[in-house]
C-alpha cells in the first residue's frame, strides 16, 4: 500500500515521521477513521466536521485546506486500488522541542493511510462485553474529539481481552454506561432505540448519528438516555455502532447473555441500504442524504450530536 506522508508519495513499509513528532512524543495529535465502500467514503463531511472541531479545541492548524486534503485522500484511493476498507487520517502538531509547551511546535504532520477490511454485508458474530474498571470523565473536553492519546481506551481493551472478551464497556465516574472501547452504544428499552446522551463522556460517533438519523425513517422511536450495566442486562436488545464496524449486536456482557430483537436487524439492512445509496458511483443523492463522495466539496450533513 501507498501513504501519503505530508503530501508525499511512500511505499507503507518505508513511511517515516520523526522522533521529535509530538504525535510519537505525547499522543499530540487528532486522527479520523473513514468507511470505505465501493472506493467511496461514507459520511466523509462529517468527519472532516468532527475533524475541524478538534483542531480547534486542540488549537492545531491544519497546513492544507480541507479541499485540498479531500482531494489527497481520493488519490490515495485511486493508486491503491482499494474498494473496502477505512482511510485513516492521522494529524498531529509536528516535531518541537521537548516538553509539554506547544511554542516553537509545527508544522503539523499529516498522515493518509488506507487499511483493507472485509465488507460488511453479513452480520458480524455479536460482541462478547466486559465492563472496564477504567472511567471516562464527563466533563473531560477530549471524550468528544478523537484524540491520538487513546491510552484510556486501550488499557481497557487490554482489561476485557484479558477476561475473555471482544471489547470493554466503559462507565462515566458516576458509573453510568457511556461507550464501548471503540463504539457508541445502544439498547432497546420498551421498542425504543436508547443511547447516553453526550454529555455522559461520549464521543459523538458518525454511525451513532446515522442510526438516529435512520430510527424515524424506519417508525422507530430513539432517545438518548442515562444506563448502568444492569439496565443492558434487562434490555431487550444491545448493540454497538463504529465507522468501521457498522451495527453490530452485543451477545454477552460480563459473561450475561443478553437478548436480541429484530430491530437491530432492521436498522443494519436499513444502513447498509443507505451505505450502498451513498456511495455507489452515478447513484442519485437527496437533499436529506448528502452526498460523501471525495469529489463533493464539504457540507453541513447531519450533526453527530442530534
Amino acid at each position: 500500500m501507498w501513504v501519503l506522508v505530508n503530501g508525499q508519495w511512500v511505499p507503507e513499509q518505508e513511511a517515516k515521521v520523526s522522533v521529535f513528532d509530538r504525535g510519537f512524543l505525547y499522543g499530540d495529535g487528532l486522527f479520523e477513521t473513514v468507511r470505505l465502500y465501493h472506493g467511496r467514503p461514507f459520511r466523509w463531511a462529517q468527519h472532516m466536521h468532527r475533524l475541524q472541531r478538534g483542531l480547534e479545541l486542540l488549537r492545531l492548524a491544519l497546513p492544507i485546506s480541507l479541499d485540498a486534503l479531500q482531494t489527497q485522500a481520493a488519490e490515495l484511493v485511486q493508486r491503491n486500488g482499494l474498494d473496502e476498507g477505512v482511510l485513516r487520517l492521522t494529524v498531529s502538531r509536528g516535531p518541537g522541542p521537548r516538553g509539554y509547551s506547544t511554542q516553537g511546535a509545527g508544522p503539523a504532520t499529516v498522515v493518509l493511510s488506507l487499511h483493507p477490511s472485509a465488507q460488511a454485508t453479513a452480520p458480524a458474530r455479536p460482541i462478547r462485553l466486559h465492563t472496564s474498571g477504567v472511567r471516562v470523565w464527563t466533563a473531560d473536553p477530549l471524550a468528544q474529539i478523537k484524540s491520538a492519546n487513546k491510552l484510556r481506551h486501550i488499557l481497557a481493551r487490554v482489561e476485557a481481552e484479558a477476561a475473555g472478551a471482544d471489547a470493554a464497556l466503559l462507565l462515566n465516574e458516576q458509573g453510568q454506561v457511556a461507550e464501548a472501547d471503540s463504539a457508541n452504544v445502544f439498547w432497546i428499552e420498551a421498542g425504543v432505540v436508547c443511547t447516553p446522551p453526550l454529555e455522559a463522556g461520549v464521543l459523538p460517533g458518525i454511525t451513532r448519528a446515522v442510526v438516529l438519523e435512520l430510527c424515524p425513517r424506519l417508525d422507530l422511536t430513539w432517545r438518548e438516555a442515562v444506563a448502568w450495566p444492569q439496565t443492558l442486562w434487562s434490555a431487550e436488545a444491545v448493540f454497538l455502532t463504529s465507522s468501521v464496524q457498522g451495527i453490530v449486536s452485543v451477545g454477552a456482557l460480563d459473561g450475561r447473555p443478553l437478548s436480541t430483537s429484530p430491530v437491530v436487524d432492521r436498522l443494519r439492512q436499513a444502513y447498509l441500504t443507505l451505505v450502498r445509496r451513498q456511495t455507489l458511483v452515478g447513484q442519485h443523492h437527496t437533499g436529506s442524504e448528502p452526498e460523501t463522495g471525495l469529489a463533493t466539496e464539504l457540507g453541513p450533513g447531519i450533526s453527530p450530536a442530534q
